[in-house]
């Protein structure tokens, strides 16, 4: 089988992953690399530390989720996290209606104003977007930067918008739920050179193993189910994850 590469992970987790050594050997057994993302300072400044613990295996992606805003919006300190060696994009950035509605117009600062660091320091963008597709595709066009809508639950209209701006669909475990009722739809008409394959672990382990935590390894399932919905093979899901991951990420 082509070997697993997982866009997006949160293994700073210490709940979810209390022995990240015995958690990377058993990632090492067939996942050839990880973008581990960052979700606040704090965290983004864990992801740099496992990156260099685990140097050439975990790549980094720093920034700070829209649940985890601050007053500070600290603009040195993330130019130095992005210039980490490990570092291939800002993220995980974005906008989350469902969270937290009541600060939208914070949101929508923090995402501009991380996404334009990005665009000043040629870096791509990972994006989080729930329950705000419009104003995401909005910000997204005004700026049109390199990267990934991750997690993608939009419609295959609103797919059709993001690829229009050379970005990248992430599709995780999501896609093989009962209730997924959009996404086998993006799915069928998503090119696989515009695909990238990720867990979002400890979240949104797939079936067979939903609600567990979710692990990299688990990425088969999800290529075994695109797979079936394009009539393609899972290697070839798992091929283009890697030469797409390559394209946007540089690794």
């Amino acid at each position: 089988m082509t070997p697993i590469f997982d866009t997006h992970a949160h293994y700073y987790d210490r709940e979810a992953y209390p022995d990240i050594d015995a958690t990377v050997k058993e990632l090492k057994e067939s996942v050839c690399g990880v973008v581990n993302c960052g979700s606040s300072y704090e965290a983004s400044r864990q992801v740099l530390a496992l990156a260099e613990k685990y140097e050439g295996y975990f790549y980094s992606a720093v920034g700070v989720h829209p649940e985890e805003i601050e007053e500070n919006f600290d603009r040195e300190l993330l130019i130095k996290m992005i210039g980490h060696k490990s570092c291939v994009a800002v993220g995980e950035i974005g906008l989350d209606y469902n969270f937290c509605d009541q600060n939208k117009k914070e949101q929508q600062n923090w995402f501009v104003k991380q996404a334009e660091l990005a665009l000043e320091l040629n870096k791509p963008i990972i994006v989080h977007d729930r329950d705000a597709h419009g104003d995401t595709i909005q910000i997204l066009k005004s700026l049109k930067p390199k990267g990934v809508v991750h997690c993608f639950s939009g419609s295959p209209e609103m797919a059709q918008e993001v690829l229009s701006l050379g970005m990248y669909i992430g599709i995780g475990g999501v896609i093989t739920f009962k209730n997924a009722r959009k996404l086998p739809d993006v799915v069928k008409m998503l090119p696989l050179d515009r695909l990238l394959l990720e867990t979002d672990a400890p979240y949104l382990a797939p079936v067979p193993l939903r609600g567990t935590t979710n692990i990299s390894t688990n990425i088969k399932y999800v290529a075994e189910k695109i797979a079936e919905i394009k009539g393609v093979t899972p290697d070839d899901v798992l091929a283009a994850n890697l030469q797409n991951k390559k394209e946007l990420f540089g690794i």
